[in-house]
């Protein structure tokens, strides 16, 4: 959905910027986590990244 790897989303979801639940053995990261965390990571119109 966000274009990130695995290893990535692994660290994401251990420093619990990313929240999980499990359904028998699949575990899946909610919708609602993933927008929050884009929403917190979200760079300003107009803002230049140095």
């Amino acid at each position: 959905m966000i274009g990130i790897g695995r290893t990535k989303l692994y660290e994401l979801i251990a420093s619990g910027e990313l929240e999980t639940v499990k359904f028998g053995k699949a575990t899946r990261i909610t919708t609602a986590s993933l927008e929050e965390m884009v929403r917190r990571r979200r760079v300003p119109r107009g803002s230049c990244e140095q």
